[in-house]
């Protein structure tokens, strides 16, 4: 499969001179040759490591266009590249048989129909993932072809009932499926889209016998995208698989640090240091040792105050760049409860506010890439940004157009 579709990348997107993006230059096609055995070999920090560079935030589609179609589905992840996403997002659980499958958690009761399927009513349990209770229905007790028998459901209906229409219309896909449609949407548009993917309760899954890494490393491996330059970042919220996959893997890691708490794996061994302790400037450059950028909850970005108006950056987009990070913080949406009080419009708490202004902010802060859920919104924004940088700095003849970030 890889060398086919090797060759019609090679002939579709290198036919044409390559074309620039946010994430910069095309740099060759969405699969190629692997030179060697890149899984053997040993993390390559001690020389060159792949770049992240770019000129322009990334506009990373989290679960996809899940603003508008419901998560993690092919539809999802197709509009979000057709509004211009420079990466999708696939989240990655396993399944009993050890099949990497794109949903935000394990438990599928909230984004699947498998409550209204008698056969698997017996499959309901309580579990504790990551030190949490969690009842329903979870990926690793179905087979591949148990889960593609369900259908996915919009998780925030209440939220987006627009996109309840959608329900029961798409399955649930497997990262080789998602890899396949960003190369045939790759081809379709011409250049590289980049992939974007999260390894789930790493710890857990391990524990039960179903470690992610090996099939993440394998299956971007088949897709020719374990290498320098593919268009891939990997991320995690825990540490140890992260430095795992940094010794396996060719393409940047990224350390995603939520808002509060500590990754489960330092939890799990005894560990006290928490997400606050790795955004200290001594965490960070202990983190750029096996990654090259971080994603952190955007509050730790642009703190709010008590009324939830934003307030000055703090310094973690300078601190995480004097260690040689990237910064890409999430989650980006577009409707009012999820904006801060200076963005909201209008008093109702579904209804779309001006997102604009908050990606401003992020943009003026400095960071290099945002976490959307309305890849469309992030990408105008980026446009208006930019646009307003450059009435605020003239360009003196022959200078790039764009901001050195």
């Amino acid at each position: 499969m890889a060398a086919s579709l090797t060759g019609s990348l090679m002939s579709g997107l290198l036919a044409a001179p390559p074309a620039a993006t946010a994430a910069g230059p095309v740099v060759g096609p969405v699969v190629g040759p692997v030179v060697g055995d890149p899984d053997q070999q040993v993390s390559s920090r001690t020389g060159p490591r792949p770049s992240t560079g770019h000129d322009l935030p990334l506009v990373i589609a989290h679960r996809g266009a899940s603003g508008y179609r419901p998560e993690h589905t092919l539809a999802a992840y197709r509009l979000a590249i057709r509004m211009g996403a420079d990466y999708v997002e696939p989240d990655l659980v396993s399944t009993k048989d050890g099949v990497l499958v794109a949903r935000h958690e394990n438990e599928i009761s909230g984004t699947t129909d498998v409550a209204s399927h008698p056969e698997f009513a017996d499959r309901r349990t309580t579990k504790t993932i990551d030190g949490q209770q969690v009842t329903g229905w979870f990926t690793e007790d179905f087979t591949l072809a148990e889960l593609k028998t369900l259908r996915a459901r919009e998780r925030l209906p209440d939220v987006r009932p627009d996109n309840t229409r959608y329900d029961g219309r798409f399955g649930v896909p497997t990262l080789h499926e998602v890899l396949e449609l960003v190369e045939q949407e790759s081809r379709r548009r011409g250049q590289v889209v980049g992939v974007y993917p999260e390894t789930k309760h790493p710890t857990y899954f391990d524990s039960i016998g179903l470690s992610l890494e090996e099939p993440l490393v394998e299956t971007l491996r088949r897709h020719g995208l374990n290498r320098p330059n593919a268009q891939v970042f990997v991320q995690s919220f825990e540490t140890g698989n992260l430095r795992e996959l940094d010794r396996r893997l060719r393409v940047p890691i990224v350390q995603l640090i939520a808002i509060s708490g500590a990754p489960y794996d330092l939890v799990a061994s005894g560990d006290d240091r928490t997400y606050d302790d790795l955004v200290t400037p001594a965490g960070l450059r202990e983190i750029s040792t096996y990654a090259d950028a971080i994603g952190p909850d955007k509050n730790r970005v642009v703190p709010l105050d008590a009324d939830g108006f934003m307030t000055d950056p703090t310094s973690l987009v300078d601190d995480a760049h004097r260690a040689g990070l990237q910064v890409h913080p999430y989650t980006f949406r577009d409707e009012n409860q999820f904006l801060p009080a200076d963005c909201r419009r209008g008093s109702d708490p579904n209804a779309k506010g001006d997102a604009f202004c908050e990606y401003d902010a992020f943009f003026d802060a400095g960071v290099d890439g945002v976490f959307s859920d309305y890849a469309d919104t992030a990408v105008e924004a980026r446009e208006f940004w930019q646009a307003r940088q450059q009435r605020a700095r003239p360009q003196r003849a022959g200078a790039s157009p764009h901001p050195v970030r």
